[in-house]
């Protein structure tokens, strides 16, 4: 199993450009389903999960190939199996994104239900429950989940929690349903109106995507297209807070701020000195940090998918913090090996309290998922000494090359075989 050694104590400084968005790209990937016609996605970022999600599509019968422009054209018109097999799925969570396309075009569905990180409960049963009022009968047995249906009718659906996949499946599932579907108290990602975009550029109906409602109106079939992915927020936060743990400057280039607006709030209340333009973010932090309390809550609030870096940044701040996470029950896990780096962090339920010390050491750990994957290489690159972080398969779900990028900072970060 691979792992990254990290020597620490350098500040990062430099220039790199954003990836594109993981969590834009798989749902995108998932829509190909819908068309019979050839769909192009520029920018994919080069991870496992895009991989798995290759694998998948072409399990099923769809076609994939890379033009000389390194954009990959998918045709889904071949596609003659609509069973998602447990051995393509158990990894990766947004497997289940395949589910709505599949019973909207195909009238049949049959998947196993998915893995993923280990981050606590993410339940598929939102999906199900607005499935079968678009009409769907579901089915589960045997670990799969089995729907049918001559064809979905649009209706109102309400949400009973916000879900981010949730929302993206039934409003895929919802274009070709016949009539109009509205659903409420829905995700507002920018990845929720990234993928209305894409569908609405196949020839769908949608309006309200990033709002708390969505329209949804049901259109025959749909075309191809070409499309951009975004850069990714999650990753150019990341990197801002790795600037900042090493105080240090970076610009990530490629990015809206519209983006990550409450993620460089509150790297500006830790002292950070930003600079914003219209596709890029800089950061320098001259000082140690200082701490910022922190609570998690779906877009607009402060992402979960940034609460594991926070951690690392408060760790090493001049002072108390207390960070919240509401979204997920169990994504602390990072916490007891950060501990062993010489953090000081006491989880009490979904609270985290932080004193911040002045100084890490480097030590041997354990990622768990791929958030903490993250938190552990940044509290390598500020920590005296070496780290080595094993079990990176889960930081090469959702980073796209990030020894070369970190090193291309001015960092020291050796991939290890196995």
């Amino acid at each position: 199993m691979e792992k990254l050694l990290i020597r620490g104590g350098n500040k990062l400084s430099g220039k790199i450009n954003c990836s594109g968005a993981k969590n834009a790209a798989l749902p995108m990937i998932a829509a190909t389903i819908l068309s019979d016609e050839d769909i192009t996605l520029k920018n994919l970022p080069y991870l496992q999960d895009i991989t798995t999600m290759f694998e998948l599509l072409g399990s099923m019968g769809a076609n994939i190939t890379l033009d000389e422009s390194m954009n990959f054209i998918i045709s889904s018109s071949g596609i003659h199996d609509t069973e998602a097999r447990y051995e393509l799925v158990k990894t990766m969570r947004a497997s289940i994104l395949v589910l709505g396309p599949l019973v909207a075009k195909f009238g049949k569905a049959k998947i196993a239900l998915p893995g993923g990180c280990a981050i606590g409960s993410r339940p598929v049963n939102y999906h199900l429950d607005a499935l079968e009022q678009l009409g769907a009968s579901i089915n589960l047995e045997n670990g799969y989940i089995e729907a049918t249906a001559e064809r979905l009718r649009g209706t109102n659906i309400k949400f009973e929690g916000v879900t981010v996949t949730g929302t993206e499946n039934i409003m895929m599932a919802a274009t070709l349903a016949e009539g109009q579907t509205r659903l409420t108290n829905v995700a507002m990602e920018p990845e929720i109106e990234d993928l209305a975009d894409l569908l609405n550029a196949m020839g769908a109906d949608i309006t309200g995507a990033g709002t708390n409602e969505i329209v949804i109106n049901g259109v025959e079939h749909l075309n191809g297209t070409s499309y951009d992915i975004p850069a990714d927020r999650i990753e150019a936060g990341t990197y801002l807070v790795a600037a900042a743990v090493t105080q240090g400057d970076v610009e990530i280039t490629g990015i809206s701020a519209d983006r990550l607006k409450s993620v460089i709030n509150r790297l500006r209340d830790t002292g950070a000195k930003i600079k914003i333009s219209e596709d890029s973010i800089f950061l320098k932090m001259n000082n140690r940090p200082m701490p910022v309390d922190i609570t998690t809550a779906p877009f607009p609030g402060f992402p979960t998918d940034m609460q594991a870096q926070f951690s690392v940044l408060n760790a090493v701040a001049e002072g108390r913090s207390v960070i919240n996470e509401t979204v997920f029950e169990n994504r602390f896990m990072h916490v007891q090996e950060l501990n062993r780096m010489g953090c000081d962090i006491l989880v009490s339920g979904n609270t985290a309290n932080i004193n911040g010390v002045n100084h890490l050491s480097g030590a041997p750990v354990m990622a768990t998922d791929l958030r903490a994957s993250a938190s552990l290489i940044l509290a390598g690159l500020c920590a005296e000494g070496e780290t080595i972080v094993d079990r990176i398969y889960h930081i090469d779900r959702g980073y796209e090359r990030i020894e070369e990028k970190l090193n291309y900072l001015g960092a020291n970060i050796t991939r290890l075989p196995n």
